[in-house]
């Protein structure tokens, strides 16, 4: 018997509604990062701590991308065994673009200048 069927009328809709708080939550999140990403804009929250806009960005890109992977093809899509590699991969991503955000925290490396040579 499928899940659906067994939760009734009330735990149908709870569910559409917890999709869709997610999807808006995942939406909002690749906003942000788009945003990081084309102006360089970072929520006030963040602000005093990031240091590289841009590439904070793109972390916020790809933790979206890799939640939603993971969200869609994963609890939210039910019991189904055979998608849980793709599930898992999507939190793989989720991490990676968590470990970019972290790097758009830390200062990045100093320019160094090349030595020259006078002969």
């Amino acid at each position: 018997m499928p899940c659906s069927a067994r939760t009734g009328k009330w735990g149908t809709k709870m569910h559409w509604m917890l999709v869709a708080l997610a999807a808006l939550a995942v939406s909002g999140l690749a906003a942000i990062g788009i945003a990081g990403i084309t102006t360089g804009w970072v929520p006030p929250w963040g602000r005093h701590r990031v240091l590289r806009p841009k590439l904070w960005g793109y972390g916020a890109l790809v933790g979206a991308v890799g939640m939603s992977l993971f969200m869609f093809l994963g609890p939210f899509r039910g019991p189904d065994a055979e998608m849980t590699p793709y599930a898992m991969t999507g939190l793989a991503v989720f991490l990676v673009g968590t470990v970019l955000q972290m790097a758009g925290q830390r200062p990045g490396r100093t320019a160094v200048q090349p030595a020259t040579t006078d002969r």
